[in-house]
């Protein structure tokens, strides 16, 4: 535990020295694994068959390989190209197919957040202040690789799209039949709803000494290696330094510039109209 102690501290000490003196570059490759509550499709109402056939369907969007191109200052996080087999590439669900998760693009000196996104055709540039993080340090170290990590937590509020709000029952139409204290209720029920809180867990190696992490995360003193986020785990399985062919880190630029607030709001009234839309079809099923 003093060993642990004492590298821990060092590196405290010697990471800002490093990057600030070395012209840091690397390449780093993470799978990516989301979990879904299947509990809550269908009602409740799908048989195990059911499940396993919805989950086979969306793995090629829950299991992911992704590509970390940092220096000491910013950093791109982008999905790796692959091709998928004949008939594949619009399995998983109608809506998922429709929408493309581009490049994020974090620069940890100037505070800036860019995320490239397509939603059914539609190009958007999310541009945000890069948030940041308060973490709690621990000691427990553990390999991954060849590097020695160590554990650090967090807990933030999160922005993400709320898929349970699809869920949601809508409100009533006559407002006059519902007191204003109901409503008062209501809203604030609905705020509370919004609000959910993640738990963050980290693994950072100070022998990579940069202050990045896959996606938005960052802030510690050393690459992520490993990060668990809610129902997200991402785990580095490849890193290449300072590689011979020098990157260069581009800010995304496509698209119509909103905040996450804004594209959230755009995606739940895309994704209203969409369920609307499909309700009224008329039913292929046999009488």
């Amino acid at each position: 535990m003093k060993t642990n102690i004492l590298i821990f501290t060092i590196a405290l000490i010697l990471c800002p020295l490093l990057v600030s003196s070395q012209d840091f570059q690397g390449i780093a490759y993470y799978k990516t694994k989301t979990t879904v509550d299947m509990s809550q499709w269908g009602g409740g109402k799908l048989s195990e068959q059911q499940k396993k056939q919805i989950a086979q369907r969306m793995k090629p969007f829950l299991e992911k390989t992704y590509i970390l191109r940092f220096d000491s200052k910013a950093s791109v996080f982008s999905e790796e190209e692959r091709l998928d087999a004949p008939g594949q590439s619009m399995r998983g669900g109608m809506w998922a197919s429709r929408m493309g998760n581009g490049p994020q693009y974090k620069n940890i000196a100037d505070k800036e957040f860019l995320h490239e996104q397509e939603l059914f055709g539609k190009q958007f540039l999310i541009s945000e202040e890069l948030k940041g993080i308060e973490w709690k340090m621990g000691t427990e170290s553990k390999k991954i690789g060849d590097y020695l990590c160590f554990k650090a937590t967090a807990k933030k509020v999160s922005d993400d799209f709320d898929w349970s709000k699809l869920r949601r029952r809508p409100k009533p139409d006559n407002k006059e039949e519902v007191s204003n204290d109901s409503l008062k209720v209501t809203n604030n029920e609905e705020q509370a709803e919004e609000i959910k809180i993640i738990d963050i867990e980290a693994w950072y190696s100070p022998q990579i000494p940069v202050s990045q992490g896959p996606s938005s995360y960052w802030g510690l003193p050393g690459l992520i290696l490993e990060l668990s986020a809610d129902r997200t785990t991402m785990l580095c399985t490849k890193i290449i330094m300072n590689p011979k062919e020098k990157e260069i880190i581009e800010k995304p630029n496509k698209g119509k510039v909103v905040s996450k607030a804004e594209y959230n709001t755009i995606m739940e009234e895309k994704m209203m109209e969409m369920r609307s839309m499909y309700r009224r079809r008329p039913s292929n099923r046999r009488q």
